[in-house]
């Protein structure tokens, strides 16, 4: 079964930097967070900025800057451009592109919707036609057997469109809730994508390690 494994994916992958693929994943989102919580004291300071509109169009400006210069950082110091990242920075940089210009943050908060959605049907479409796609992503930091590989593909492709769903249901039901007042229902979207994304996703991640463990060809190796 090792074999066949070793076989199907990509070998001769270093092991990733773990620290800096966490801070560039997450530096662009932090910046967005404090872009929208200081959106209006940004624009008095930077003129320019205010031209964009207001503080989530802000925040949507500087973590379209902040993406581009993480995937950047990404190719100089890594040497490669990570595929999930790359793909929401385009997603990240069109859908932030159309909410600027047309003055609508319908754009910017589907963004998740549609990005969490691709993922999780790429995912479940692989396996479907039996290939374990999420393999060709994360070989290089750890390797695992067939089944394993499997279950944890169908696994994130759930856990994708749940995320997708959890977005829809917060930034339209903030907006009703709030209406009309579209600032706090602004905040209350931002705060979840990072305060309430971030932690589920973490959890959901490390709940994952007994299956990884136990599906490891490196333990299985020694």
């Amino acid at each position: 079964m090792a074999e066949e494994t070793q076989t199907k994916l990509p070998q001769g992958h270093a092991k990733e930097n773990v620290g800096l693929k966490l801070a560039l994943e997450l530096g662009p989102l932090m910046v967005f967070f404090f872009g929208n919580l200081y959106g209006e004291r940004l624009g008095k300071l930077f003129p320019a900025l205010a031209t964009l509109g207001g503080p989530l169009f802000i925040a949507t400006g500087l973590f379209m800057a902040a993406t581009v210069i993480s995937l950047l950082v990404s190719k100089l110091v890594v040497g490669k451009l990570p595929l999930m990242p790359l793909v929401s920075g385009v997603v990240v940089l069109v859908f932030g592109g159309l909410s600027i210009w047309l003055q609508n943050e319908l754009f910017i908060k589907m963004k998740p919707t549609i990005i969490n959605t691709m993922f999780g049907l790429i995912l479940l479409g692989g396996l479907f036609f039996g290939r374990s796609l999420l393999g060709y992503v994360f070989n290089s930091a750890f390797q695992l057997d067939d089944e394993g590989w499997n279950k944890l593909t169908l696994r994130w492709g759930l856990f994708f469109l749940f995320l997708a769903v959890l977005n829809e249901i917060v930034w339209r039901g903030s907006n009703w809730y709030y209406l009309p007042d579209v600032k706090a229902a602004d905040n209350l979207w931002v705060n979840f994508k990072v305060w309430g994304t971030m932690p589920i996703t973490f959890l959901f991640t490390l709940s994952q390690l007994p299956l990884i463990m136990k599906h490891s060809l490196e333990g299985k190796q020694q």
